[in-house]
């Protein structure tokens, strides 16, 4: 039943990573976000964060009105 808390911190990492009012909240947003996905799926953490981080601001850069 390992599926329940994934998907769960999935939707809280999401949740985080559309906030961001500049391009460093975003950031550390990101960040935070793919951290603790990394630390949930226990992968590389470092990976996650930065990993995080671009999808984040990205996605803040194309969608300006979503963040």
């Amino acid at each position: 039943m390992l599926a329940k808390p994934i998907f769960l911190a999935l939707v809280a990492c999401a949740g985080l990573a559309a906030c961001g009012d500049d391009p460093t909240e975003q950031i550390l947003y990101g960040a935070g976000a793919g951290y603790l996905g990394a630390a949930v799926l226990d992968t590389n953490r470092g990976v996650g964060a930065a990993a995080g981080a671009a999808a984040n601001v990205l996605y803040c850069q194309e969608h300006p009105d979503q963040c």
